[in-house]
């Protein structure tokens, strides 16, 4: 069995229930649910907008490939209602599902990077990810979460 982590954003719609129900059917589906975060209210990241998001991070236990995960996890977005104007920018949505981690795992394909390329730069990830797997080495830059959050905080990155 493997960890995945996800980051789990809304910021259309009832956020709390759209960040519950992706929480539900990820923890059914990609695998079993093995750690939830609290609830972070945050900015938008990369473009404005009006609606201030709802982030999380889970962690689930999940015999299936990183690109199995990948799928699944972009056809829940689908199955919620989310819809793709442009890959190219970020927007809105009813739900966004990141693959941040998997295992200790590096891999880049046309469709995937794992970890994240953003993990370190984004607050709204690496605070929830701090709360449940504060340890936890991201793979390529050879630091803790904890210890990538505290550097973010302080502007070092």
């Amino acid at each position: 069995m493997s960890k995945v982590y996800l980051g789990l954003g809304s910021n259309l719609g009832d956020k709390k229930k759209n960040i519950t129900n992706a929480t539900m059917i990820c923890g059914s589906i990609i695998g079993t649910l093995e750690g939830l975060s609290s609830l972070y209210e945050t900015e938008p990241w990369g473009f404005d907008s009006a609606n201030k998001f709802l982030n999380a991070v889970i962690c689930i236990e999940t015999n299936n490939s990183p690109e199995r995960c990948l799928a699944m996890a972009k056809a829940i977005e689908r199955e919620m209602g989310r819809v793709y104007h442009d890959k190219r920018r970020y927007e809105d949505r009813i739900i966004d599902i990141d693959i941040l981690l998997y295992d200790d795992m590096v891999l880049e394909t046309q469709d995937l990077t794992i970890p994240h390329p953003l993990i370190q730069k984004r607050d709204f990830v690496l605070r929830p990810l701090a709360e449940i797997a504060p340890d936890l080495l991201h793979p390529k830059l050879g630091r803790s979460v904890s210890d990538l959050l505290s550097d973010l905080e302080e502007g070092n990155l």
